[in-house]
């Protein structure tokens, strides 16, 4: 087992699939204690099920990360149950892909919500914690989108551009 690794507890949003569940699977099969969140209830139980039989720890709740209050739940679960918080991994996202003159603004918005909105309030649930702790981490998951920008991928790749900038000014 990684030993830097071994019983820090780990947050992590948008847990339920894809990278979010396979960072929640790894990190916990070497001795992470990991609290999930996500709005997939059934997913997350089912998630946390899987750990539990292969002798990790962890905790969920379900999560939206448009809503401040959840996210802020969510930290709390992981300092309420492990009494701290180690690692915040920002990973919810969404993309919703068009070109701009299919004007789809909600679809615009939900992204901003979700990818950009989300981290924040990630962000600001994490800080006040870390800083009584005075130790901590917050990994923010990007998208190559983020870097490389294609017509239907504008809105996504701006959201995406933005946590990548909004993490190299929380980094300095």
């Amino acid at each position: 087992m990684e030993e830097g690794i071994k019983g820090k507890v780990v947050v992590i949003t948008g847990a339920s699939s894809g990278i979010g569940e396979a960072t929640a699977l790894l990190l916990a099969n070497r001795g992470a204690k990991v609290v999930l969140g996500a709005r997939g209830l059934v997913k997350l139980k089912t998630l946390a099920d899987r750990i539990k039989a292969e002798g990790g720890e962890v905790s969920y709740i379900s999560t939206d990360v448009k809503s401040r209050e959840e996210v802020a739940n969510l930290i709390q679960l992981s300092c309420e149950q492990y009494d701290r918080l180690d690692v915040l991994i920002n990973n919810a996202g969404i993309s919703l892909l068009s070109r701009f003159d299919e004007l789809r603004v909600e679809d615009w918005e939900e992204m901003i919500d979700v990818n950009l909105k989300g981290v924040l309030y990630g962000i600001a649930a994490a800080l006040p914690v870390f800083k009584q702790q005075q130790s901590g981490h917050i990994i923010n998951i990007i998208s190559t989108a983020g870097i490389k920008i294609v017509p239907m991928q504008g809105v996504y790749a701006a959201t995406k551009n933005a946590v990548r900038t909004l993490s190299e000014a929380l980094r300095q």
